[in-house]
C-alpha cells in the first residue's frame, strides 16, 4: 500500500509513496514518440507501460513495480539516474527523485518554521524599503516582512502565525488572487516549487501539515498535488494589480549563509515600467500601522 500525501503514516511510508505516486504520474505523462517508440497498438490511456520503463531502463519489471507500489525497497542512485533519463525528467524533478530516495543531502531535523527570523534578517528586509520583500521558513511559513510588503499585502499584518504561510495564503485568500492576474499559473508554479523543495520533509509535522490543510481546503491545490509536478525556483517577472496601478517585478529569491533553511523573497521594481514610483504612491497610501509579529 502506498502512503498518499494527505494520509498519516511513518516518515518512510509516507516518502516511499511519495516516490511511487510520483514515478507513475511522470510515467503516464511520457510520449511514446519522444523515446523513439512506435505508438500503442489497441490500447487506451496515455503514458508508457511499466514494462517498458524497466526495459529501457535496464531494470527487472517486478522490481520497478515494486518502486511505483511503494515497497520497502533502497534503489540504488545509479539506477535513479537510469529512471531518470528513461523518464526525461528536468533536472528539477531529477532532484526531486534522488531526495525521496534518500540520495540528495540529509533530510534537516524539523523545525519550528512559524518562529520569527531572527533579528539580523529583519534589519536586512527593513534596509530594502522601495523592495517588497519578506522571509520564508521551511513550510514557506512567511516569518518576517518589511513595510513594502506590508503595503503590497496588508494581512499579512493581521493574519495568525499559524496562517501565515505563503502557500496557504495563494490558495485560500480571495485578496491574493485579486492581486495576481495571472493567479492559475502562478499559484501551480507555486505549488510544484514548494513540493520539490518539501520532498524530502513530507514527515515533517510543518510540511505535512500545509499538505493536509490545503488538501481539505482547496480543489486547485488537489488537482494540482495530484498531478505531482515539480519545479525548481527561477527568478522572472512578477506582476501584481494593486490600487495604485499594475507592479511589474523581478522575483529573487536568496538563503543567508547562516541560515541556509531560510529563504528571502525580493522583488525588485522592473526599469521602463514605472513601477518604482508606483510602489512610492502605495507606501504614501499605506496606513502606518505596528507591525505584528
Amino acid at each position: 500500500m502506498t502512503a498518499s500525501p494527505g494520509r498519516s503514516g511513518g516518515p518512510g511510508d509516507r516518502r516511499r509513496g511519495e516516490l511511487g505516486d510520483f514515478l507513475r504520474t511522470r510515467r503516464h505523462h511520457l510520449a511514446r514518440t519522444d523515446l523513439g517508440l512506435p505508438p500503442a497498438v489497441r490500447r487506451t490511456g496515455t503514458g508508457l507501460r511499466r514494462e517498458e520503463i524497466a526495459t529501457l531502463s535496464g531494470v527487472s519489471v517486478t522490481w520497478y513495480t515494486w518502486l511505483e507500489q511503494g515497497r520497502d525497497i533502497h534503489p540504488s542512485r545509479q539506477v535513479l539516474d537510469a529512471l531518470a533519463r528513461t523518464m526525461l525528467l528536468s533536472p528539477a524533478e531529477h532532484a526531486y527523485l534522488l531526495s525521496l530516495a534518500g540520495h540528495a543531502v540529509p533530510v534537516p531535523a524539523p523545525g519550528r518554521s512559524a518562529d520569527p527570523a531572527p533579528p539580523a534578517v529583519g534589519h536586512l528586509l527593513d534596509a530594502l524599503e522601495g523592495s517588497p520583500a519578506f522571509a520564508l521558513g521551511v513550510d514557506w511559513s512567511v516569518t518576517a516582512w518589511n513595510r513594502t510588503y506590508a503595503a503590497l499585502y496588508p494581512a499579512v499584518r493581521t493574519l495568525d502565525p499559524q496562517d501565515r504561510n505563503l502557500l496557504v495564503a495563494v490558495f485560500t485568500d480571495p485578496t491574493v488572487r485579486d492581486l495576481l492576474p495571472d493567479w492559475a499559473t502562478t499559484s501551480r508554479r507555486f505549488l510544484a516549487q514548494f513540493r520539490a523543495e518539501a520532498g524530502p520533509r513530507l514527515h515533517d509535522p510543518a510540511c505535512a501539515g500545509v499538505v493536509d490543510r490545503l488538501l481539505r481546503a482547496s480543489e486547485e491545490f488537489r488537482e494540482g498535488w495530484e498531478s505531482h509536478d515539480v519545479e525548481g525556483f527561477a527568478s522572472r517577472e512578477r506582476v501584481f494589480r494593486t490600487p495604485v496601478g499594475t507592479l511589474h517585478f523581478e522575483h529573487h529569491r536568496l538563503s543567508p549563509c547562516d541560515h541556509p533553511d531560510l529563504h528571502l523573497v525580493v522583488y525588485t521594481a522592473i526599469r521602463g515600467t514605472g513601477t518604482a514610483g508606483l510602489v512610492r504612491e502605495l507606501l504614501a497610501a499605506d496606513t502606518d500601522r505596528p507591525e505584528l509579529s
